[in-house]
């Protein structure tokens, strides 16, 4: 940052002081050159996130949207208002760790099927018959078969199913 009374100096941090200890931050600076004193004052800028629709579309990234959708595929199930949010704070906070500007939709698709299929069985397929857009009941036997495979098997020996 260059001085903005001789143009020259550089200049350097004498004293900071923050408000709850957070942002934004006032710190005093002097100048190497002049010698002259300035508050500045800094503070976070947020670059909201947006979410790349599958038609190329932008709109702001809203966890209410992924919220109204894991109400819809929990609607009658044993789950409570807190596994839902739960899941919601789970996604925003993995996407937010790794994208920075812009996220796909197919990326939030997914985390949210990925916390739904340790919840909710039920409510994991009626998400993944919405978001994948099934046609048909075999697309259900399709996203159904793996689960079933894994639940029939205890200890090694296949459950005994009626």
């Amino acid at each position: 940052m260059k001085c903005p009374f001789c143009h020259n100096g550089d200049f350097a941090v004498v004293d900071t002081r923050s408000q709850d200890g957070g942002f934004p931050l006032r710190r005093r600076r002097i100048c190497s050159c002049c010698r002259r004193r300035v508050w500045t004052i800094e503070q976070i800028e947020d670059v909201p996130l947006k979410v790349v629709k599958k038609d190329e579309s932008r709109e702001p990234f809203e966890p209410a949207k992924l919220r109204v959708g894991l109400e819809k595929a929990c609607y009658k199930r044993p789950v409570s208002t807190e596994q839902i949010e739960n899941v919601v704070r789970q996604v925003e906070s993995d996407v937010y760790a790794r994208y920075f500007g812009e996220v796909p939709v197919a990326v939030l698709g997914e985390l949210v099927m990925k916390y739904l299929k340790d919840l909710d069985q039920v409510a994991y397929v009626r998400f993944a018959s919405v978001y994948r857009e099934f046609t048909d009941v075999s697309d259900f036997v399709h996203e159904v078969r793996p689960m079933l495979a894994r639940g029939k098997r205890v200890n090694g020996r296949r459950k005994m199913t009626r």
